[in-house]
């Protein structure tokens, strides 16, 4: 199961169905963001797409007849009514319509009665409906999902038809499970089974020997994994420098040149990358030490051009070698940029406080670091005010717990009320203490054996805890074991005959992180779990910024609880 090839696989095929000559791609401002995660411009460029323009932004009103256009957009109203002005007037010859969901016969109807001069060649439903981060993992770019703690209706709506059309792709029908104890997940549920009812031929797959499994979870039942510091490749640009459409924007890093001003960081396209974005910090900075030595030994033997044949082999190489020198001076700029965030904000000390409140039960030594950090001024009011979300989460119930002393540190430390309130804001926020889920939620120590692993920092400090485990892990282990409970993680309908398990799909509503794919990953990659193949989602993938946005736009509109 790889979501990156389900949808490099339908952007082939449009190319192969519209046939040999020059083509345009239309496309909307999502599926722009579709495409661009898995193709790059120059592959593209080979399948004769010379032209790219969007259906919402008005282009050239200049006719290029001898251009076949490919439409690749998703099945809204808005788009269907653009649709429909564009073939009134067509700019192009032919016309190739492809939908990145279900659209309705009504809408196809509509189509068909504006094609008066029968420009339209094809239409047809290609199920690329979501963004593919990695071959497991996937998202929806769906920020403020939680109305409270119910959906937003529209975001409802967009998760169902986001998840349908992964299914789709995949050529998967699954039995549903769901968190209890949360009504979105629940509802999620529900609207996707009506979906898979009433579109039961197009979901007519061959029936596999162990049935796939869709588990649906609710982002308030693990709120510690969002807020802690990230020390993987990937997680770290997104946590520090923020990945968005695998796109990092550089602009404001001093002295940077024009073309790296935004970088691209593709696993599909950057072999660098592929190979690092689960290393940890420190093993990075071997790995880039050792890329910049290849490279100067390469830049080294350019320099020797002086026969017939050393020219020959320069402009065969040259290709290769410019590549290089890109991906050298990008991965050099990311890196150096970590490393002086990392230093500016003192994350090392920061993150070992934030792990071992994590991972371990040690109120009174908790309070106390947290106490210091709180009154260095060193810290950053972001890093202080993380750590006491985490401490407030984990001791809320400890008779003993200090959260209102803590929040008046920060309130005099300077911080802005808009962070000091969402202390209280993440404990309402996560699952209380009464609903079944909540066993999930910060007991790491009863959860997983805790191994303390140390890694270097750039200048050889072996100072960094990386021993936090996603509570994600647990429970796709249960239920690939067949022990995930049902009274926690009951079916929709009728459970499947047997327990076992093998083609596993999580989507968490309130979004994922880069720590749980990294989980997810590495459990891709196990030979114990009896070839369990999984593939995770969440209507986005949240860094510390994005999922405190989340808690507050859901809080604002939310039911006011106490931690006290």
């Amino acid at each position: 199961m790889n979501v990156v090839q389900a949808v490099k696989f339908y952007i082939t095929k449009m190319a192969e169905e519209s046939g040999p000559g020059m083509k345009v791609l239309l496309l909307d401002k999502q599926t722009t963001s579709i495409i661009s995660m898995v193709y790059s411009q120059s592959e593209i460029l080979q399948k004769e797409v010379y032209l790219f323009e969007r259906l919402d932004v008005p282009g050239s009103i200049e006719p290029m007849k001898h251009l076949k256009c490919i439409v690749f957009v998703r099945p809204t109203k808005d788009n269907v009514g653009l649709l429909c002005n564009e073939i009134r007037n067509p700019r192009y010859g032919m016309y190739y319509i492809y939908f990145s969901n279900i659209i309705s016969k009504s809408d196809i109807k509509t189509i068909a009665e504006c094609d008066e001069i029968e420009v339209v060649r094809e239409v047809a439903e290609f199920y690329g409906d979501y963004l593919s981060v990695s071959p497991h993992l996937f998202s929806l770019n769906i920020n403020g999902c939680y109305q409270g703690t119910q959906w937003n209706p529209v975001h409802l709506q967009r998760s169902v038809q986001g998840i349908v059309s992964v299914l789709l792709s995949l050529k998967k029908c699954p039995f549903i499970r769901y968190q209890s104890g949360s009504d979105m997940a629940k509802r999620l549920a529900d609207k996707i089974r009506e979906v898979v009812t009433k579109e039961e031929v197009l979901f007519d797959f061959r029936h596999s020997e162990v049935p796939p499994m869709l588990l649906i979870l609710d982002r308030r039942f693990d709120p510690i994994t969002p807020l802690l510091t990230q020390w993987t490749y990937q997680a770290m640009v997104h946590e520090l420098l923020t990945i968005s459409n695998n796109r990092v924007n550089m602009s404001h890093v001093p002295g940077v040149s024009k073309e790296l001003s935004e970088v691209v960081l593709s696993s599909e396209h950057d072999e660098f990358y592929a190979e690092n974005l689960y290393n940890n910090y420190g093993e990075i900075g071997q790995t880039t030490k050792e890329l910049i030595n290849e490279f100067q030994k390469k830049a080294k033997s350019h320099q020797k051009v002086e026969s017939i044949q050393d020219m020959k082999q320069f402009v065969e190489s040259y290709p290769h070698f410019k590549k290089m020198s890109g991906t050298v001076s990008k991965h050099l700029m990311i890196i150096g940029e970590l490393s002086n965030l990392v230093g500016k904000r003192n994350l090392l000390e920061v993150s070992e406080v934030e792990q071992e409140i994590a991972c371990q039960d040690q109120h009174s030594h908790h309070l106390q670091r947290v106490r210091a950090l709180i009154g260095n001024q060193k810290i950053r009011n972001e890093e202080a005010g993380r750590l006491v979300m985490l401490y407030a989460l984990k001791y809320r119930r400890h008779s003993s717990h200090d959260i209102s002393g803590l929040v008046d540190g920060l309130k005099k430390r300077g911080a802005p009320e808009s962070l000091y309130s969402m202390v209280k804001s993440v404990c309402n926020f996560a699952f209380q203490e009464d609903t079944s889920s909540s066993a999930n939620l910060v007991n790491q120590e009863a959860m997983v054996k805790i191994t303390k692993r140390f890694f270097k920092d750039l200048k050889g400090v072996e100072n960094v805890y990386t021993q936090h485990v996603p509570a994600l892990k647990e429970v796709i282990e249960d239920l690939i074991r067949g022990r995930l409970k049902e009274n926690v993680y009951p079916f929709l309908g009728n459970p499947p005959a047997g327990r076992r398990v093998q083609d596993i799909f999580v989507f968490i509503v309130g979004g994922i992180t880069y720590e749980e794919s990294l989980c997810v990953h590495q459990l891709n990659k196990s030979s114990i779990h009896g070839g369990a193949r999984i593939v995770a989602g969440g209507t986005t993938v949240h860094n510390t910024e994005s999922f405190i946005d989340e808690v507050s736009r859901a809080m604002s509109r939310g039911v006011a609880r106490s931690y006290n």
